[in-house]
């Protein structure tokens, strides 16, 4: 996804999704940690942020407590148009 710029990603329908993930800690499972994620994403499926998640329980040792997360959809399709116009100085 990150072959593609920011402004692509949002004409395409992502959004900005910030995730608080809240994980125990490897040698004191008692004790929990936070870490925020952040990336583009699309909604209501979430394929970036299920990877993300996916790839974190099979590889990391911290295991997940919780995921909470918000999504801002920055650019609707229908906020651009396109516009000729010309600006005369004199």
């Amino acid at each position: 996804m990150h072959d593609h710029s920011e402004m692509d990603l949002m004409l395409k329908g992502y959004g900005l999704t910030t995730a608080k993930i809240l994980y125990h800690f490897p040698d004191h499972p008692h004790l929990l940690q936070s870490y925020i994620w952040q990336d583009y994403d699309i909604a209501p499926k979430f394929p970036v942020l299920i990877r993300f998640i996916e790839f974190w329980k099979t590889k990391l040792d911290g295991p997940l407590h919780s995921v909470v997360y918000t999504h801002q959809k920055l650019i609707a399709p229908n906020e651009w148009r396109k516009v000729d116009g010309e600006f005369v100085l004199h």
